[in-house]
Order: structure tokens, then C-alpha cells, then sequence
């Protein structure tokens, strides 16, 4: 049941580096795919990941 509610999943740099980040989410209060703001190393600024599936 823990794995069903909060998955892992995988978010990829919108900047098309490839840069991902590896994070849980909480399906119940989050059921769209996640966009988180972090930072990119590859050019060394803060940009958008989007969840991949």
C-alpha cells in the first residue's frame, strides 16, 4: 500500500540536458504530473523539471 500512495518518480531538466532528479510525490494531493523548479548543473542555473512516465 506505501508504494501505491507515494511513488517514486522521475523528473527530467526542461532545458533538454537530460539532468533528472529522482523524488516521491503524493498521488492523493498531487494527481497531475509534477513540476518542480531545481537546479540544472549542465548550465548551471535553476529551470523547470517535469515529471517523465
Amino acid at each position: 500500500m506505501r508504494n501505491q500512495l507515494r511513488p517514486i518518480v522521475r523528473v527530467r531538466s526542461t532545458a533538454g540536458t537530460g539532468t533528472t532528479y529522482v523524488t516521491r510525490k503524493n498521488r492523493r494531493n498531487d494527481p497531475d504530473r509534477m513540476v518542480l523548479r531545481k537546479y540544472d548543473p549542465k548550465i548551471r542555473a535553476h529551470v523547470e523539471f517535469r515529471e517523465e512516465r
